[in-house]
């Protein structure tokens, strides 16, 4: 059995949590849907340190964040699908 590199809660979320150290630019994660245990594959488009979120496709500044099924903010920069999601391209809503 394969670890999972990526963990998404729902399948409405378009970011998912690196859950390995030392996530590489390049790999093949195997991305596990905690809702139902479903799985796919996405490649990694940066090092994404451990707890820090990827982007399950492509998204633009204005969009909103979603995990846990639920809104959690808004980008602000565009982010590729695979790539590295915090501070830099993710604001609350809230303030």
């Amino acid at each position: 059995m394969q670890i999972p590199h990526l963990l998404v809660h729902d399948h409405k979320d378009n970011v998912g949590v690196v859950v390995v150290e030392n996530l590489k630019a390049g790999t093949n994660m195997l991305c596990v849907v905690t809702h139902d245990n479903s799985s796919f594959e996405l490649v990694a488009k940066a090092d994404v340190p451990i707890g820090h979120k990827v982007a399950l496709k492509d998204l633009k500044a204005g969009d909103t964040a979603i995990k846990y099924g639920e809104d959690i903010g808004k980008f602000v920069a565009g982010v590729a699908m695979g790539g590295h999601v915090h501070v830099h391209n993710l604001k609350t809503k809230r303030w």
